[in-house]
């Protein structure tokens, strides 16, 4: 039997200071091991400076087309959005000095018919994962709202975290994302309190319990071997 690997990646750092700090908590104390920068974010900066207090947290980038609920430009215009895209990677490299360990993006918008080629063509020469679409399994079902705007904290519990490592997690390499973060008055959404329910979990001792029962190995995307390592 092949190694089990989790990546456990908290997404939408650099969106407020609270989610920052409710992210660098949940690697701290809990079992995230990655995660994924808005470089337009209001607290981008705030997330930097963090990151760079605690450097076993591998930082990618979370392509940000959508994030009022609305495309940022038009989805049509392919040359539109690979500048936006490319413009994103520039300000990343600008923050952080290199490059990004990952790709990954906001409403897992990459994944789109008018956006998928695009990502794809400028991940390439990176030689970095990009969500969903290589060899590394996404597992996205620990999320506290499958309705919009209903509630759902099951999903997100230390039961069904249980759940999704002794069923979703198999051989080889895993991803599972998730969104912890503090709720503070620096940010809106209608995903909010179910934050601070993933962040318990995601620091909930019987967590990281399971884990090590299962035999389950926690690694970061910046333990993934390269092309041209």
């Amino acid at each position: 039997m092949s190694e089990r690997v989790l990546i456990v990646n908290a997404d939408d750092f650099g969106a407020s200071e609270g989610i920052n700090s409710g992210i660098v908590e949940a690697h701290s104390r809990g079992i995230v091991t990655s995660t994924s920068l808005m470089v337009s974010g209001a607290a981008a900066a705030h997330a930097v400076s963090l990151a760079r207090e605690h450097p076993a947290l591998s930082i990618g980038l979370h392509w940000d087309l959508n994030s009022s609920g609305e495309p940022n430009v038009d989805l049509a215009d392919a040359g539109a959005v690979r500048a936006e895209l490319a413009r994103q990677l520039e300000v990343f490299h600008e923050l952080l000095g290199r490059g990004p360990t990952h790709l990954d993006s906001h409403h897992h918008i990459h994944g789109g018919p008018e956006v998928a080629s695009i990502a794809r063509e400028l991940a390439s020469p990176l030689g970095v994962p990009l969500r969903a679409c290589g060899a590394i399994t996404f597992v996205g079902g620990f999320y506290g709202q499958w309705e919009y705007g209903v509630t759902d904290l099951y999903h997100i519990s230390p039961e069904f975290m249980t759940w999704i490592l002794r069923n979703e997690v198999g051989e080889g390499w895993t991803e599972l994302g998730c969104h912890p973060g503090y709720v503070r008055g620096d940010f809106k959404s209608v995903y909010l309190t179910e934050r601070e329910v993933e962040l318990a979990t995601l620091t909930d001792p019987s967590v990281r319990l399971e884990i090590n029962r299962l035999g389950i190995r926690l690694a970061s995307f910046a333990d993934v071997e390269r092309p041209d390592r």
